[in-house]
Formats: structure tokens, sequence, C-alpha cells
């Protein structure tokens, strides 16, 4: 995934607009389980499958069954989209922890996070956040500026819960162009492939860990694999993303 200047790849106003020509599903009303979906059917309501960049392929989303509950895999041939739905209704200081479960086919040969050109992951989880721009950066400022000149609206800052070839789990990436994109490693390697595996974050720390400063509004949050800066294919499935209270 190429990104310039800020987040260039996924404006909040594209996450969030309704697009008929690419046949992605509306946002319209809360977000609803994966595992409620019918196997075969459309996207799940409230739920966008959206290019990272203008012009690349889409990865494909599916509702599929997985023994007796429903998930989504998705499906990455030198493509790059996210499947994403609105924070509305989420409060990150009521329910600060996210929970999920993916399991991931193979490593992406080649791929490594730290670098531009080889950017790609098989498995992600994304979340944009408002905050106080005019606290940012003149570069920030200036690229968030010049994209609400066009009609898109960036978020003040990304964090993704990542899988890894080879990065050590607990490290922090930043995106290669911005630091407005952070990836935080979560999985990785060998030991990792072909098996469900199961996560727990308090995602308001992690946020505070990594940004400095407590999260503001939680704008959007989705699914993520993509293979288009190492041309190669990404294999992937999702459970359910939920936020609760935590202990």
């Amino acid at each position: 995934m190429t990104v310039c200047l800020a987040v260039t790849w996924l404006s909040v106003s594209q996450a969030f607009a309704a697009d008929p020509a690419t046949g992605t599903a509306s946002a319209a009303g809360p977000a609803v389980p994966f595992s409620k979906a019918s196997p075969g059917s459309a996207l799940p309501t409230g739920w966008q499958n959206l290019p990272v960049v203008s012009g690349k392929k889409l990865t494909v989303y599916t509702v599929v069954a997985d023994g007796k509950r429903n998930v989504i895999e998705a499906n990455s041939t030198d493509s790059a989209s996210a499947l994403m739905a609105k924070g509305d209704g989420i409060d990150l200081n009521a329910t600060p922890v996210v929970a999920w479960r993916w399991k991931v086919d193979k490593a992406i040969p080649g791929a490594d996070n730290r670098a531009s050109d080889k950017e790609d992951a098989p498995a992600r989880l994304v979340f944009f956040f408002d905050g106080d721009k005019s606290q940012l950066s003149f570069g920030d400022r200036a690229a968030m500026t010049l994209a609400k000149a066009g009609g898109e609206d960036l978020p003040y800052a990304t964090l993704m819960y990542i899988w890894s070839n080879d990065a050590p789990v607990g490290g922090v990436i930043q995106n290669p162009h911005t630091d407005r994109v952070q990836m935080l490693v979560v999985a990785g390697g060998d030991a990792s492939l072909g098996k469900w595996q199961t996560f727990s974050r308090n995602l308001a720390a992690d946020y505070e860990r990594v940004y400095k400063e407590k999260p503001g509004k939680l704008l959007g949050y989705g699914v993520f694999t993509d293979s288009d800066n190492t041309h190669a294919s990404a294999h992937a499935w999702y459970g359910d993303v939920r936020f609760d209270a935590g202990k």
C-alpha cells in the first residue's frame, strides 16, 4: 500500500460515501457483525469495500461459513482495499477494548511494512480517529488542507493492528510516508499460519502509547488485506470485531 503525504490512501469522506458504481454495500445504519450475515450474500449492512488508492484493484471480501460461524474471507491479488464501518455509537471511554480473531493462510513473500515499496500485510485491523488538527505539523496540516479542498476530509490519526512477516510482536511501525499512520504488530511468523488467532487489545491505551495523547472520536474501523506493493497474493479470514469495557 503506497501512501503519499498524509493518509491519502483512504479519506473519511470516501470511506462512508456510498458508491453504487463499485457495488459496495451501503454504510447506512449500525454495522452488522460478520457472524450475522449469510454466506454468499452481499456484504453485511454497515460495511463498505473501499479502495485504498484510486485505480487499485479491490481485495475481494466475502461472507463464508467456517464451521458453525460465519466470517469474512479476504482474497487479495495485487490489490488493496479495506472493509470499513463507521465508528458511530462507539465510545472508547466506555468500551475501550477491541476483540477480534483472524486466520492467515500464508505470508506474503517479500512484504515489509517498514519499506514503502513492500508495505503489504495479509491481515490488519484499521481505526480512524478525529483530533485537534491545529496541533499537527505544518506539513500534515498542509496535506489535510489540500485534501479538504478536493472534497476529502482526512482523519487526524490512523492506528492499525497488523500481521507481519518478521517484525517483532509488540513493536510499532510508522508508515514510511507519514507519522499519522502507525502500525502495531500483534502477530506474525510461520507458527501463526493456518489457524485462528484471538486478540483483545485496549485500543484507547494503545493509541495513547503510540501517539502520546488520549484518542479523539473513533471515526471508522475495519479489516484490511492487501498485496499491491509486492504484486503478490494474500488470503485471510476475519471473525467479528467487538468493542467492550474489558476487565
